[in-house]
């Protein structure tokens, strides 16, 4: 706007000297006044130029009208650079940085060795002096696994940001890149740890065990990085095992996650005797030396016996580079073979378009292999600049804009996790475009609320480091900002907003409560931190049951804030099933005759009423009362007061103390008192009516069936057939040629615990989704448990 309205000021040629009586001028004028320099403007006529400011009037005392209007268009226009126009304005220095610059992952199934890769990298960049293992006998565990849980168990809980400097010679010239590296868990219960680091990197590094190849988180990583269309890199990690086979988890990740994959390393020797690997764009060995592998011998000798099998699949890679890569298709089909060089950027440009993924082979454990690796990165990962980041421009009714990582333009950056410290909330967040100074101000796009920066810190692992200004496209963390994850920040010159990451639904909840009622304060406190923290980690309190419910993505996911709470607010809780929401009916009509009759010294309650209760006519699950009574037995004004003892009575039923539904109550005769009666006691006679009938029309217990979506690789059909089989009806199932969905009406009772055991007969491949179906008769024997069940408790408040 602020654009238009300076070309509009050129347009009319009035340069805000109205006061002086100049009259307009038209856009040819002014421009013939830029080309003729005779044409001058008075001290007077500049002094009236209020548009501009002081410090513009001294510094364009000697510029024409029109000269700094078309200077004053060309700066505003500038903040809304095109991005094709944005990289034009790129100063070499800012475009040499961005090329240095990658934000990468590691992912992997659980147990490939993700944690042990990053100590490495940590290592061969010199950001750690000493390497510690993740279940090590010193007892310090991996730099990564900060929290005292994760180094316990040996499992990574929460991802963890670092950076380090990678120097890699290109040519003979060492070229120093900034790596900003997340280090993501493998367990699904912490899925959204990756799904976040997916959703504001550029590029990741997918490890796989060469045991093992593609297992069932890896398949759920490959999804996350197709849904944020981030390139990556495979490396077959623990190459030094028996039966390690890089060529069978090659094929797997071309059949099973269906992008085309080819190895650009062969390894020299196998299991126990693993020395290096052949780069086979080269055609060199690269082999670990020295002390925890430093030191890299590089030799154009291969050895013999590896030699045929080289060749060989050199001529793979380049025939499936010929498949996703035009260039290397056109020299493929002359029957040209493509310089290192070709064959290189040909795999950078088909990894960035996720077309392709090279496989890499090493050993972390046994320090062989990460340094190519960290060379691949540079050279085949994309930089901040060579991705597509879109916003939404609200102004524009959310259409799509891509961001420029350009220090000069507006700011955007995303919150992409939050996280509670000794100094208050501590927010990751990346920097889209422009760059962010330690004190500025920021708009939230939710709310445009302004809030200020007053620290800004590069995170490693749990250590801070602080710094005054962050680039475009880096990785950082601020404090002080109130904010929930997935908010937008700007300079508050842009309507932007960028769109948040994908969030699962929870599959599994359990009761909670603090053992001690002093520790509810804590344990509030706990809960709202957890809650901000994770999105998948939800607390709701049943209105029915007033239990609090806590819901997550499976056993692990809940038993870890479980034992958090304990550590780390000093909250013991119990945990138990939550309590199902069962609902009561009648299935028969049955009569009543009911009368209240109670004296206590002064006036007594005396109320009669005569009638039945039956399923309602209407077959909802609403609940229906209607008066008959003739003769004015019973007045106007106690037939209100049965209808709402009989609405009390349905809120908390006789058998289970459930909701009643799809009851209805018919009134038509009753008696009074002259002055016993009361609307008190018609209302306590309507309850005792309906109790006292309930056992007589056929009282029954409805549970809840849950609609059960289950996909699965078809190969696991039969396991998961047995499974359904015990909780409910198999309503439908449809088998594709990779795997089949089924959909069954399931017992929510039945269901508990149910996503252990899915993944255990799935391997963990398995998903399945529920939602409320309808009420359906409980079973005979379950009725009458949960009833015996209900008794007991009633007993036991009576006794105490």
């Amino acid at each position: 706007m602020r654009v238009i309205r300076a070309v509009a000021t050129l347009h009319a040629g009035r340069a805000a000297a109205v006061r002086q009586g100049v009259r307009s001028v038209s856009l040819g004028a002014c421009r013939a006044a830029v080309e003729t320099p005779s044409l001058r403007w008075t001290g007077s006529q500049l002094e009236s130029r209020r548009l501009f400011s002081r410090s513009s009037y001294l510094r364009n005392a000697n510029m024409t009208a029109a000269e700094i209007a078309l200077k004053q268009a060309k700066e505003l226009a500038a903040s809304n650079m095109t991005p094709e126009a944005a990289a034009a304005r790129m100063t070499p220095e800012e475009a040499k940085r961005l090329t240095r610059v990658r934000n990468i992952g590691i992912a992997a199934h659980i147990d490939s060795g993700k944690t042990t890769v990053t100590e490495r990298i940590l290592f061969y960049t010199g950001r750690v002096k000493a390497i510690h293992e993740v279940r090590g006998r010193d007892g310090v565990g991996a730099k990564m696994d900060s929290m005292e849980l994760e180094r316990e168990r040996g499992i990574t809980i929460q991802s963890a940001a670092t950076f380090a400097d990678w120097k890699k010679k290109e040519k003979g010239v060492e070229e120093t890149y900034h790596v900003n590296l997340i280090d993501t868990p493998g367990h699904i219960d912490f899925t959204i740890e990756v799904e976040r680091a997916m959703r504001v990197l550029d590029g990741a590094v997918m490890v796989l065990c060469a045991v093992s190849g593609v297992q069932s988180q890896t398949i759920t990583v490959d999804r996350q990085m197709k849904r944020y269309n981030v390139p990556r890199i495979s490396f077959v990690n623990k190459m030094d095992r028996m039966g390690a086979s890089p060529w069978k988890a090659v094929e797997q990740i071309n059949t099973k996650l269906k992008i085309p994959a080819a190895a650009i390393q062969v390894p020299i020797g196998s299991e126990k005797e693993l020395e290096g690997v052949v780069d086979l764009i080269e055609m060199k060995c690269i082999r670990n030396d020295g002390q925890r592998g430093v030191n890299l011998k590089i030799s154009k000798e291969i050895p013999a016996e590896i030699k045929e099998l080289c060749e060989q699949k050199r001529q793979e890679l380049i025939e499936k580079l010929a498949d996703v890569d035009d260039e290397i298709a056109e020299m493929f089909l002359e029957e040209q073979t493509p310089t290192p060089d070709q064959i290189k950027a040909a795999i950078r440009r088909a990894t960035i378009a996720c077309k392709f993924t090279p496989v890499l082979m090493g050993s972390a454990i046994a320090d062989k292999g990460v340094q190519p690796m960290l060379d691949a990165v540079c050279d085949y990962l994309p930089n901040p600049n060579d991705t597509d980041n879109l916003a939404l421009d609200r102004a524009k009714g959310e259409q799509p804009v891509k961001l420029v990582p350009y220090n000069s333009l507006p700011f955007v950056g995303l919150a992409f996790k939050l996280e509670e410290n000794p100094y208050g909330q501590l927010t990751y967040m990346r920097v889209y475009q422009g760059s962010l100074k330690k004190g500025a101000y920021l708009y939230n796009s939710r709310g445009n609320k302004k809030v200020r920066i007053p620290r800004i810190v590069r995170m490693h692992s749990n250590e801070m480091e602080d710094v005054n200004e962050i680039g475009a496209g880096e990785i950082c963390a601020v404090f002080g900002v109130d904010c929930a994850s997935g908010d937008t920040f700007t300079d508050g010159g842009l309507p932007y907003s960028l769109s948040s990451m994908y969030v699962p639904d929870a599959v599994m909840s359990l009761s909670i409560k603090p053992k001690r009622s002093s520790d509810a304060d804590a344990f509030s406190k706990a809960m709202n931190r957890f809650m901000r923290e994770d999105p998948t980690f939800r607390l709701h309190v049943d209105e029915e049951s007033e239990e609090t419910i806590i819901s997550g993505m499976g056993e692990l996911h809940l038993e870890i804030y479980v034992e958090r709470l304990r550590r780390e607010y000093k909250v013991e809780c119990e945990t138990g099933q939550p309590r199902v929401s069962y609902r009561e009916t009648i299935t028969q009509k049955a009569e009543f005759d009911y009368l209240l009759k109670r004296q206590s010294g002064g006036p007594g309650d005396y109320a009669r009423v005569v009638g039945w209760i039956e399923p309602n006519p209407s077959e909802g699950e609403d609940n229906h009362f209607e008066s008959r009574v003739v003769g004015g037995t019973i007045p106007d004004k106690y037939i209100s007061a049965c209808q709402k003892g009989f609405q009390e009575a349905c809120i908390k039923g006789p058998l289970l103390g459930h909701k009643v539904i799809g009851s209805s109550m018919v009134i038509t005769d009753g008696a009074t008192h002259v002055t016993d009666s009361s609307d008190y006691a018609f209302n306590l006679a309507a309850q005792m009516a309906f109790g006292k009938a309930f056992a007589a029309a056929g009282g029954q217990v409805l549970e809840p069936l849950m609609k059960t979506t289950i996909s699965a690789p078809a190969e696991f059909q039969g396991n998961i057939l047995m499974l359904m089989n015990k909780r409910g009806t198999i309503v439908d199932t449809e088998v594709g040629a990779d795997e089949f969905t089924m959909v069954a009406d399931c017992s929510l009772n039945a269901m508990f615990g149910f996503s252990t055991h899915l993944r255990a007969a799935t391997q963990g491949k398995g998903e399945f989704s529920m939602e409320f179906s309808h009420y359906a008769p409980a079973p005979p024997h379950l009725q009458k448990e949960l009833v015996q069940k209900y008794q007991k408790e009633l007993e036991a408040k009576r006794t105490k």
